[in-house]
């Protein structure tokens, strides 16, 4: 994140990001555009696997781009993702007109009825660069032999370049931990979820929008607001969050009938 980068309350609440992003336009295979790195990854993997030059490469396919009018060389291999919507028209051109192809593909349809197509099944998760998350393999003709084969070493080399993409994407933003004197709408939420009752008095509570140390640090202040408690109201939080948070954890591990039993059996 960039020095002075305003974070909004999206960037911090999982549940209200959702929210949001219900009204966002839907994003399709079609604007798939690959990471360079992704698409170094699967270059390098073709060179080696098949033993051929990276001169050789071409890549028709580009927003406004015709596929059929490309001037294809003599020789070439097109390495590139396709819109996948057209992904059986476009391997069905190739094969008729001899381009060997190597294209990205939908990973639970790329079974398709093409002579001379071989499904390899890389089946990697790849975060394009619009943000769409596509569980991805591909197509070639370079493999007359077969029809389907996996490819471990490609899912490998795929997944590292993705793995980079998503630490650097990724906001360093925790999650606000206020302290006990301080209690949010949200957290008051939370303890409802848990089955955990908490009730603030009016006479020990200060509305209050931010921190002084949020202030100075030059942070947004508390989303929402929230109350600047007393020392018996806050003792009364921490020990409703104690509860929630027992809660939670029983929530997550339930014993089995069997664990139950041996329970039971101790008890004796």
């Amino acid at each position: 994140m960039m020095p002075g980068t305003q974070l909004t309350f999206a960037d911090v609440n999982d549940d209200y990001k959702a929210f949001v992003d219900k009204f966002k336009p839907k994003k399709t295979t079609d604007d798939c555009y690959t990471p360079e790195n992704v698409y170094e990854a699967v270059a390098a993997w073709v060179e080696r696997e098949y033993g051929v030059s990276r001169a050789d490469f071409v890549r028709p396919f580009w927003p406004g781009g015709d596929y059929e009018r490309f001037e294809y060389p003599d020789g070439c291999i097109v390495v590139d993702n396709p819109p996948f919507s057209i992904l059986t028209a476009i391997c069905t051109f190739y094969s008729i007109h001899g381009i060997r192809y190597f294209l990205f593909a939908p990973a639970m349809s790329c079974f398709l009825r093409v002579d001379g197509l071989c499904a390899v099944c890389a089946s990697a998760s790849i975060t394009y660069e619009n943000g769409a998350v596509v569980r991805t393999s591909f197509v070639t003709d370079m493999e007359p032999e077969y029809v389907a084969r996996t490819a471990p070493s490609l899912f490998d080399a795929i997944d590292s370049a993705n793995e980079e993409n998503l630490k650097k994407q990724k906001k360093q933003v925790g999650k606000y931990e206020f302290p006990m004197h301080v209690i949010t709408a949200a957290k008051l939420g939370w303890m409802s979820n848990h089955h955990t009752d908490l009730f603030i008095r009016r006479d020990e509570s200060a509305r209050i929008a931010s921190l002084d140390a949020m202030d100075a640090a030059g942070k947004s202040g508390i989303f929402g607001g929230g109350y600047l408690l007393s020392e018996r109201a806050a003792a009364e939080r921490a020990a409703a969050e104690r509860a929630a948070a027992e809660r939670a954890a029983a929530e997550r591990w339930k014993l089995s009938e069997r664990e139950l039993g041996m329970v039971e059996l101790l008890g004796r």
